[in-house]
């Protein structure tokens, strides 16, 4: 590969999980801090996310072990929702999932064994599959909404193509970072989100930021379903140009010197 050519991105997958405030006053979301000496936005805020990897796509291929989904680019046998659940417990300890009808729930008597499942997954000794088998869950790849496609600009030297999705977090669960990959774990508004960062206490990363914009002013999981369901998802891919002498992230319909 020339020292020009853009380095292929790694499919991944995110999770905004969102939940309401008390008397109509908006929504949250989970955010978790990227450990310092990460290797990619160490010490920024972000969504629970991360690549997609073989045991995901085998997930998504097995019979009667995700919830149906639409066609599309994140259509089950593409790794990209059930990704996203890995992900979501594995940095933010929360499983999405159904038994029977009933959304999953983990009462205090079974708490330690599914620490136990998210230390596994951890270190690669089970799987998405075999944790749903074991409990008799169904994977909620259904309830996830897809509502946002990011690719990392070429300029940069690890990319990701990026799926994001939305999902209502579910009750008799709670929500906490790992202690491993993230150092912090926080229930936000977009809108506080937005405002500690301009204030320079809260790290967050421009795709992030624009993200959190997007989710600004909505009253409920509700209003935000409504809100990305009626828009197509369209693919972002920032580019990376010069301005005074350093580097800047612009959107595509931005102007800027290259």
């Amino acid at each position: 590969m020339a020292a020009s050519d853009p380095v292929t991105p790694r499919p991944a997958s995110a999770v905004v999980l969102a939940r309401e405030l008390a008397a109509g006053g908006g929504i949250e979301v989970f955010m978790v801090q990227r450990h310092v000496r990460s290797e990619f936005v160490p010490d920024a805020f972000v969504f629970p996310g991360g690549s997609v990897n073989q045991g995901d796509i085998d997930a998504e291929r097995a019979p009667d072990l995700c919830s149906p989904v639409p066609e599309g680019p994140t259509a089950l046998g593409s790794g990209f929702r059930v990704a996203a659940l890995r992900e979501c417990f594995e940095e933010a300890g929360v499983l999405l999932a159904r038994r029977g009808e009933t959304t999953l729930t983990i009462p205090p008597e079974d708490v330690a064994r599914f620490a136990g499942y998210r230390d596994s997954l951890y270190g690669q000794t089970a799987t998405m599959a075999s944790i749903a088998q074991r409990e008799g869950l169904t994977l909620a790849t259904g309830e996830l909404l897809h509502w946002a496609h990011w690719i990392t600009p070429e300029a940069l030297p690890k990319r990701f193509d990026t799926h994001f999705f939305l999902a209502p977090m579910p009750s008799g669960q709670e929500a906490a970072h790992d202690r491993l990959e993230t150092t912090a774990g926080v229930w936000t508004t977009p809108e506080n989100a937005l405002a500690r960062s301009s204030a320079g206490d809260f790290p967050l990363v421009f795709a992030t930021i624009r993200q959190l914009q997007a989710l600004t002013g909505l009253a409920s999981v509700a209003a935000a379903r409504e809100r990305f369901t009626a828009a197509p998802v369209r693919t972002v891919q920032p580019r990376v140009v010069q301005r005074d002498g350093q580097p800047v992230i612009l959107l595509p319909d931005e102007e800027g010197e290259d």
